[in-house]
């Protein structure tokens, strides 16, 4: 039986600019006919995987660089060999994983203002490697001396004990296929459940070595785009993937509850010093699958707008009987699963909730309201129980 986790949250953002696109906007999509705030999902990932390298463990989290080789010949380096051999053995290694690397050029014109070009070799595009490949190309290399190292070797050298980010989010090499790695982690490009539109924010800054009466104006000038939504976002997790890539059962159910922790807890940091909009989900629901993932997105096709349940008065003395935004948004999204699972007969084999205030209260019946400690845990037995079924 082959498990997958759905992971679906509803997060508020304040005015912000957490993502933005190549001329500093705002990113957007048109959905349902309408403009919506959108938060990438590259940018998320990276948060998630920051977020695994300082709550969880370092060693988890590999390096996606040009300068592998060079981190590899300065390893060598701390070991005791000189510069030239170092970096020849790490050229080595690359060469025989059939993997090209170049050196940075001396320029035709002599620049004596210039910097050196660097001796140390990089691969011609991103390479993903774990620390456990890094330290053991170094011990081999450093091992075998001058020595010959065979093609499959090197191979298994950096196609074995992949990261647990690499496991999740995959690995493409454009030289060799071989190396590539699935991702077993899916992740949607969170967007606005409601229509939103950029806002500029304008700022000026005094100087203030200015004497009083030099300056009678800012010392600068600027605007900043910001843009505020309620976002639908969503992740899913194919359980067998993730324990292929890690080669173990008991390795995949940890990575899969810290996903979720990870998930839920993580947050962009474009621009977060000047917005400082550090928020978390207000609700977040998982479903355990032995189906297909199925994303809930369509509960948002059609715009959340402020609903109220009667006439709303602005009175004083009044009772409020205005719905939010996202309350309205967790009635709808809780109403997608329902539809889902009589329609198809998509039925989770376990689904938990967890939101602010009431916002679980529309999932009662088809979700277990607990917390996020609890949420971890919940997962991590149904895993267990529901292999122990297969």
């Amino acid at each position: 039986m082959s498990l997958v986790i759905d992971i679906h949250a509803l997060q508020t953002i304040p005015p912000s600019l957490i993502n933005r696109d190549d001329t500093g906007a705002p990113k957007t999509a048109v959905f349902g006919g309408v403009p919506r705030q959108r938060v990438s999902s590259q940018s998320w990932k990276r948060a998630i995987r920051r977020y695994f390298e300082n709550q969880f463990d370092s060693e988890m989290v590999g390096d996606r660089s040009k300068r592998l080789p060079e981190k590899i010949a300065r390893l060598l380096e701390e070991k005791g060999l000189d510069q030239a051999d170092a970096i020849a053995r790490a050229e080595k290694l690359f060469k025989a994983a059939g993997i090209k690397t170049e050196v940075d050029k001396k320029p035709k014109k002599a620049d004596p203002e210039a910097p050196e070009p660097s001796p140390y070799p990089r691969t011609s595009y991103l390479i993903f490697l774990s620390q456990q490949q890094v330290d053991r190309a170094v011990e081999e290399l450093f091992k075998r001396g001058e020595e010959k190292l065979p093609s499959a070797e090197a191979k298994a050298i950096l196609d074995t004990n992949h990261s647990v980010d690499m496991a999740m989010f995959g690995r493409m090499v454009a030289d060799d296929a071989a190396y590539n790695v699935d991702a077993a982690v899916q992740v949607a490009h969170a967007i606005g459940i409601h229509g939103s539109t950029p806002d500029f924010d304008y700022f000026t800054a005094v100087d203030d070595l200015a004497e009083e009466g030099q300056e009678t104006g800012a010392g600068m000038i600027g605007t900043v785009q910001m843009m505020s939504s309620t976002l639908y976002r969503y992740a899913t997790v194919n359980l067998k993937g993730l324990e292929d890539n890690l080669g173990s059962a008991e390795a995949a159910r940890q990575a899969a509850g810290q996903f979720i922790e990870a998930f839920i807890a993580s947050m962009p940091t474009g621009k977060i010093n000047t917005f400082a909009n550090q928020t978390l989900p207000e609700l977040v629901y998982v479903a355990i699958r032995d189906t297909r993932p199925v994303s809930l997105v369509n509960a948002f096709e059609t715009p959340v707008l402020e609903e109220t349940r009667a006439s709303h008065k602005f009175e004083a003395g009044a009772k409020e009987d205005h719905k939010s935004r996202r309350t309205v948004a967790a009635e709808r999204l809780a109403q997608e699963a329902r539809d889902v699972q009589e329609v198809y007969g998509f039925a989770p084999r376990a689904a938990f909730v967890m939101g602010m205030g009431d916002l679980a209260a529309p999932f009662e019946g088809i979700a277990e309201e607990t917390t996020l400690a609890g949420l971890t845990e919940r997962v991590d037995e149904e895993l267990n129980r529901l292999a122990g079924d297969s």
